[in-house]
């Protein structure tokens, strides 16, 4: 595969990185972050892509010289994806409690932690 792919991977990446950095709401950072997550997917796929591959299922029509995709980097990309969701979510939801708490989701508005 060309190169086109993990430029378009580094490109997303860094978006997100940079959306995070500049973000003035904690709901903006989260959704940057995903966007940070979603150029490792590309990545991943790109790092496993294999032209002519077929699926790593062996039977009759397969032969030891058929090229195969690699199954591990597709595992690795559906796991990427469910940590991707589990992080959102739980990130999302302590962004809703410092709202509740702080009535702001500024974080130039939050102080120091308070006991």
């Amino acid at each position: 595969m060309s190169s086109y792919a993990y430029f378009v991977a580094g490109a997303v990446f860094l978006l997100g990185v940079i959306g995070v950095a500049r973000s003035r709401d904690l709901i903006h950072a989260v959704v940057c972050l995903s966007v940070a997550q979603s150029g490792t997917y590309i990545f991943l796929i790109a790092a496993g892509f294999q032209y002519g591959g077929l699926a790593p299922i062996f039977g009759a029509g397969v032969t030891r010289h058929t090229p195969v995709v690699d199954p591990v980097v597709q595992a690795l990309t559906l796991t990427d994806v469910v940590v991707s969701a589990a992080v959102t979510s739980m990130l999302l939801a302590l962004v809703v409690q410092i709202a509740k708490r702080r009535h702001t989701t500024a974080p130039d508005e939050l102080s120091g932690l308070e006991g």
